[in-house]
């Protein structure tokens, strides 16, 4: 198992467009967080224009399928995506 983050940039008036999908896109979370996938995640603050969401998972496919079924992502409230290994020297 490896580890990796899913970096999202925001749009502007993200705070107030998410509002509709919110519950979708935490459910979504949810459940990738009791797959075991999920470690951590949430978004950056002053200003709110981008998250993070840390993954330990088998392959950066796992992140990617979350990222394309997101409805943040697929309601334009994330302009870009990324996903990158991450190695992790010190946890917990």
């Amino acid at each position: 198992m490896s580890y990796y983050v899913l970096f999202y940039k925001t749009v502007d008036d993200y705070i107030v467009r998410r509002i509709p999908y919110r519950e979708e896109h935490l459910r979504l979370a949810e459940e990738a967080r009791i797959k075991g996938d999920l470690v951590m995640a949430g978004a950056l603050s002053d200003p709110a224009d981008e998250a993070l969401l840390i993954f330990q998972c088998e392959s950066t496919d796992v992140v990617e399928e979350f990222a394309k079924n997101d409805p943040y992502v697929r309601n334009g409230l994330i302009s870009e995506w990324k996903v990158r290994p991450w190695a992790v020297v010190i946890k917990q």
